[in-house]
């Protein structure tokens, strides 16, 4: 049987599916990942880019933070792709409950699905750091044009609410997502390496009967269906039963 025949008998199927992703999910709609060969790891800087996405970059460097920030991990202008489509479809049926991501582009919240666990936070949420008033991207973006620091109107500086290095992930997020993880009937794991801790770890609360892995590199990972395609072909190809 082909591969994306099984994969559609199993959606057919099941009733509980929980949609796991990574980098590779948004390097379709235009967005560069981290650890590919040309990724933004991979790329020469004055700091290694790992350091600047540190907290303490951030609170040491704030201005260069932000340059790289704005430079690199910004695009509002990016549009979702066949798979963030697709996967709003499936909300709609009924089948998926919930989709748990790493990424931190809002791109499932402009394709319309309404369960997205940010476990690395969103670009899209920020908060001072003195006075802890919340402030949207288009706020944020006047900032980058001006290249000045994003400051609070109480003269505090504005932080993504993105988990940088040396943060913990977000607690009440976590928990909703390994909730929604041990109670599927089915776990899509897609375009993510699962090198990533401690939100690869997640997977380890599966409890359900499917396991379907869509990475354009191979993986392994036992008793899983896996697809070794471009994640937006592999979900164009998909069929939704609407909701009755």
């Amino acid at each position: 049987m082909d591969k994306i025949e099984e994969l559609q008998k199993i959606i057919d199927k099941s009733n509980n599916i929980v949609f796991f992703g990574g980098a590779g999910v948004s390097t379709e709609s235009g967005i560069p990942d981290f650890r590919s060969k040309d990724g933004l790891y991979n790329q020469k800087y004055k700091y290694p880019p790992e350091y600047m996405l540190s907290h303490t970059f951030y609170m040491s460097n704030t201005k260069e933070f932000y340059e790289f920030y704005f430079d690199k991990l910004v695009h509002p202008e990016i549009k979702p792709n066949a798979c963030h489509k697709k996967l709003k479809e499936l909300e709609d049926s009924g089948k998926l409950k919930a989709i748990v991501i790493q990424n931190i582009d809002g791109l499932h919240e402009q394709a319309g699905s309404k369960v997205v666990y940010n476990i690395h936070g969103t670009i899209y949420s920020n908060h001072c750091m003195n006075c802890h008033k919340e402030y949207n991207l288009d706020y944020m973006l006047k900032f980058k044009d001006k290249k000045e620091i994003p400051t609070c109107k109480c003269g505090g500086y504005i932080k993504p609410d993105v988990v940088l290095y040396e943060e913990m992930l977000p607690e009440e997020t976590v928990e909703k997502a390994i909730k929604a993880i041990s109670e599927c009937d089915t776990l899509i794991i897609g375009g993510t390496s699962l090198n990533v801790y401690p939100a690869a770890g997640l997977i380890n609360y599966f409890n359900g009967n499917n396991l379907v892995i869509i990475n354009k590199e191979h993986l392994n990972v036992p008793g899983s269906l896996e697809i070794n395609e471009p994640i937006g072909e592999v979900f164009s190809k998909i069929k939704v039963n609407k909701k009755v």
